[in-house]
């Protein structure tokens, strides 16, 4: 995949990261495949896929932690091999575990990231505000102590104190509740109002629609770049969600159908595709009903449903029926 055109930045054609064919292995196993994206000035750009996906060896690749195979990278119009120290002073990095020091407290984690850049909490309390606001009633609190979400923001403080020029979040949300996700969402949307350029990666297919654009990543390769709207509206082929009482058997024989182009689980219903072209979408739900019915599954409703991004990610990595990927159905 060749890079995107620019969009008017620092780099190139004007965009603030342009990576190009970037390849990573680790012995025998390809981590990168040939990944090239750009991310433009003041864009929320997603990299979505399931863990072994490449995404955070992408990341450590743009953060100048790890050095490529080949390919090349330049963040802010720089060279993430050559210019890597100055490079480090412009960007903020969060990763994805959480790697703050437990045995501080929220305040002592802040003040020590802000003087390794040079500054201090005072210069730079307006620029965390947001965020430190919710973390100041326990600033006395060892960072060990806290909950996963109030982790994740005390991460993010230290990753903006310094007040970097672009943001990388890999898998910010892992691993914390569903309300702690869209409080972290809306914080990130807040923060992108004051025109910093944040890249974030993330498992959860429902996140990448609070993106501008977002990457699909599958296997060490970018299936595509767009954004969510569009990519959604790129599923090529009705969608039809399958309910019944005994979904394992309604699962079962849908696979055996004649007609079945996908068929997998989806929450609480199916997600069903039919491989014939030129067929209606009645049609297609009164032919599958029958079949269900004809083969033990009664009383199936088979209706068109809206595709996801999750629906579009599975057709375009030819995902064997039935496979699970990442979270489906969250919240």
């Amino acid at each position: 995949m060749t890079a995107e055109p620019g969009r008017g930045g620092v780099d190139g054609q004007g965009d603030v990261l342009v990576a190009e064919h970037l390849v990573k292995r680790f012995g025998a196993t390809t981590a990168l495949d040939d990944v090239s994206v750009t991310v433009g000035r003041g864009e929320l750009f997603g990299f979505i896929g399931p863990d072994g996906g490449g995404k955070t060896t992408l990341f450590r690749i743009l953060v100048t932690l790890l050095i490529p195979d080949s390919g090349s990278a330049r963040v802010l119009g720089r060279d993430v091999v050559k210019d890597l120290w100055d490079l480090r002073r412009r960007i903020g990095y969060m990763p994805g575990r959480f790697s703050l020091y437990p045995d501080l407290s929220v305040e002592e984690n802040i003040r020590f990231f802000a003087s390794v850049f040079g500054t201090s909490l005072e210069r730079e309390y307006e620029q965390i505000a947001p965020i430190y606001s919710q973390l100041e009633p326990f600033k006395a609190r060892r960072s060990a102590a806290l909950s996963g979400g109030m982790k994740q923001k005390l991460a993010l403080c230290c990753a903006l104190v310094h007040r970097p020029e672009i943001l990388f979040l890999d898998e910010p949300t892992t691993g914390v509740d569903a309300v702690s996700r869209r409080e972290f969402w809306d914080l990130l949307s807040r923060i992108k109002t004051s025109g910093l350029t944040i890249i974030v990666s993330t498992p959860y297919m429902d996140e990448a629609n609070r993106c501008d654009r977002v990457a699909l990543m599958q296997r060490g390769r970018i299936l595509a770049i767009d954004t969510p709207k569009a990519i959604t509206e790129s599923f090529d082929r009705p969608l039809f969600a399958v309910r019944v009482a005994d979904r394992f058997g309604a699962l079962r024989v849908l696979r055996d159908y004649p007609n079945t182009n996908t068929i997998y689980p989806f929450g609480e219903v199916m997600h069903f595709t039919d491989k014939r072209a030129g067929v209606s979408a009645d049609d297609i739900a009164r032919d599958a009903t029958a079949y269900l019915g004809a083969h033990g599954v009664p009383n199936a409703g088979v209706a068109l449903t809206p595709p996801t991004i999750e629906d579009t990610f599975m057709a375009r990595m030819g995902a064997p029926e039935g496979e699970e990927i990442a979270d489906r159905g969250a919240a």
